[in-house]
């Protein structure tokens, strides 16, 4: 990680894409989104749903990564819920989870997490013990680390189209428009 990083410092680069680590849907042939994004922050919420639409309208032709970044100063709940989309990832469910967490953002409590994780019929006492791990939550930092090592990671959503930072809007007409040929 790169300390008291300013954006011109060269060494700023956005981390690839892993594709044994990082959350990622869609065709390898497509246009990439990466999002840093807080599954409290109602910004983040907002791009969710735009990018849930743009998924639609390109049929599959895109990929979209997601990446947490936390912002735990003003949302104390990001945490914990970053925690349990991480435990639902060892279980196979990421997507799931992250979908119901931005759906149902005004509900993150610990006993809203481990109904989350009934609903989606996880085994819930893996579920507790998973998102106080020490692998989800190192794995929670890489993707913060990774984010503030960039250098455009300000604050959430942050969105990079094809490893490049993307400071227009994210309503679905400019995304489309970002990612037209």
């Amino acid at each position: 990680m790169t300390v008291n990083a300013t954006p011109g410092d060269r060494e700023l680069a956005l981390a690839p894409l892993d594709e044994k680590v990082d959350h990622v849907r869609g065709s390898p042939a497509g246009r990439l989104i990466i999002e840093y994004g807080d599954y409290e922050c109602p910004y983040s919420r907002q791009a969710f749903h735009a990018i849930e639409q743009v998924e639609q309208q390109l049929g599959g032709n895109m990929r979209f990564a997601f990446r947490h970044f936390p912002l735990t100063g003003i949302h104390p709940h990001a945490l914990a819920a970053a925690a349990a989309a991480e435990a639902a990832a060892l279980q196979g469910r990421f997507w799931d989870m992250h979908e119901l967490l931005f759906r149902r953002q005004k509900a993150l409590e610990d006993g809203d997490l481990r109904g989350y994780a009934a609903q989606l019929g996880l085994g819930v006492a893996a579920f507790d013990r998973d998102r106080g791990s020490k692998i989800v939550l190192e794995r929670i930092q890489r993707d913060v680390d990774s984010g503030l090592a960039s250098g455009q990671v300000l604050g959430t959503p942050t969105l990079f189209i094809d490893g490049v930072v993307h400071r227009g809007g994210y309503d679905p007409l400019t995304l489309l428009a970002a990612l037209a040929p």
